[in-house]
C-alpha cells in the first residue's frame, strides 16, 4: 500500500495499481518582483522528478498598460531552462546575443552549460496594452558529462512541436518520446514533457518513464480514488497502465525521465559540485560573467 493511500485508508489490494500515486506536492508562492509564481519543485519532500529540478507556474497574471514582466539579467550554470507559455509573450535576451520573443505554443530551450546570463522582459509594443501572462518555466539538471558544455540557445516554434489525439485527448509531446511520437527539442538525458487537455470524464494513460509526475495547471484530476487538485503535482511510481481522469476540464503537464543524480541548488545555480556553485557566485559578484547585448545596464545582485 502506498503511503498516500495508507494515510487515506485506501484498500490497494482491492484496487489494482492504486499504489502508483506516491506523493502530492502543493506549490508555494514566490515573488518575482511585480508578480508571483507557484513553485512546485524543488521541495523538501521531492527535489527532482527525473532530470527536472525546478518547476514554476506563472500566472495567469493580468498587467495594465505600462506594467509588466521585467526580470533583469541574471546568471545560470549547469542547467537548461525550458520556457513555455499558455498566454502572452516574453522577450528573451542572453549573453550569446540571442533575442527571441516566445509566444504561446513555442518552446525556448536555453542551455546554460558552463555559464550564461539572460533577461526576461516584454517588447514595448506589448507593454503598451493591457494583457495576460500565463505559462510554465522549468529547469533541467544537465548530466555531469554535459555540465560544462558551451552555452546555447534553441527556439522551437509551436508548429514544430508534435501534437496528436489519443482517445479524444489533445496532446503535445514537448520533449522526449511519448505515444509513439518524438519531439525535436534537444535533450541531454531521457526526458519526458507532455502537455494534455482533457474534458471532464476523459482518461489518459500516462507514458512510461523511470520517474514521472503530473502537474494540474487548470482543472482537477482523479487517480484511482485520490483527487489531484488544481495547482498540485502528483508524483507517480514507474508502473505501466497508470491513468488519470479529469474531474473537470483540465490542462496538465506530464514530466519525468531518468534520474541524473543529486544536485546542489543555490539561487540560479545548479551543479553536481558544491565548489562549482561557490565559484559561480564569486564570478557573478565580481562581474566576470558575460553581459547581455542590448540589456547591459541592469542586473540582479547575488543574494547575501
Amino acid at each position: 500500500m502506498s503511503n498516500l493511500s495508507a494515510e487515506l485508508g485506501h484498500d490497494c489490494d482491492a484496487t489494482p495499481g492504486c499504489d502508483a500515486l506516491e506523493l502530492i506536492l502543493r506549490p508555494r508562492d514566490k515573488d518575482l518582483g511585480g508578480f508571483s509564481v507557484r513553485r512546485v519543485l524543488p521541495t523538501a519532500k521531492r527535489r527532482m522528478v527525473g532530470p527536472w529540478i525546478f518547476f514554476d507556474h506563472m500566472g495567469p497574471a493580468v498587467f495594465l498598460a505600462g506594467e509588466g514582466l521585467s526580470v533583469r539579467p541574471h546568471p545560470h550554470i549547469h542547467l537548461a531552462t525550458v520556457s513555455y507559455l499558455f498566454e502572452g509573450e516574453i522577450l528573451h535576451r542572453d549573453s550569446l546575443g540571442s533575442v527571441q520573443t516566445i509566444r504561446p505554443g513555442d518552446i525556448n530551450l536555453m542551455v546554460a552549460g558552463r555559464g550564461i546570463v539572460h533577461s526576461e522582459r516584454e517588447r514595448p509594443e506589448a507593454i503598451a496594452a493591457p494583457r495576460r501572462l500565463h505559462g510554465l518555466q522549468l529547469w533541467l539538471a544537465l548530466p555531469e558529462a554535459y555540465e560544462d558544455i558551451e552555452p546555447a540557445f534553441h527556439h522551437y516554434p509551436a508548429a514544430d512541436i508534435p501534437s496528436l489525439d489519443r482517445d479524444g485527448v489533445a496532446l503535445r509531446v514537448m520533449m522526449g518520446t511519448a505515444y509513439g511520437v518524438t519531439s525535436p527539442v534537444r535533450t541531454f538525458a531521457e526526458t519526458l514533457y507532455v502537455e494534455a487537455s482533457l474534458k471532464r470524464g476523459q482518461k489518459l494513460v500516462l507514458p512510461d518513464a523511470r520517474e514521472r509526475a503530473v502537474y494540474v495547471a487548470e482543472g482537477a484530476l482523479r487517480a484511482q480514488r485520490d483527487e489531484i487538485p488544481e495547482h498540485a503535482m502528483a508524483v507517480f511510481a514507474d508502473a505501466s497502465s497508470t491513468a488519470v481522469e479529469a474531474v473537470k476540464d483540465s490542462r496538465i503537464a506530464v514530466i519525468g525521465g531518468e534520474p541524473v543524480g543529486e544536485r546542489f541548488v543555490e539561487w540560479n545555480f545548479v551543479s553536481s559540485q558544491r565548489a562549482r556553485i561557490d565559484e559561480a557566485k564569486r564570478a557573478w559578484r565580481e562581474r566576470r560573467f558575460p553581459v547581455v547585448p542590448g540589456d547591459e545596464h541592469e542586473f540582479i545582485s547575488l543574494p547575501e
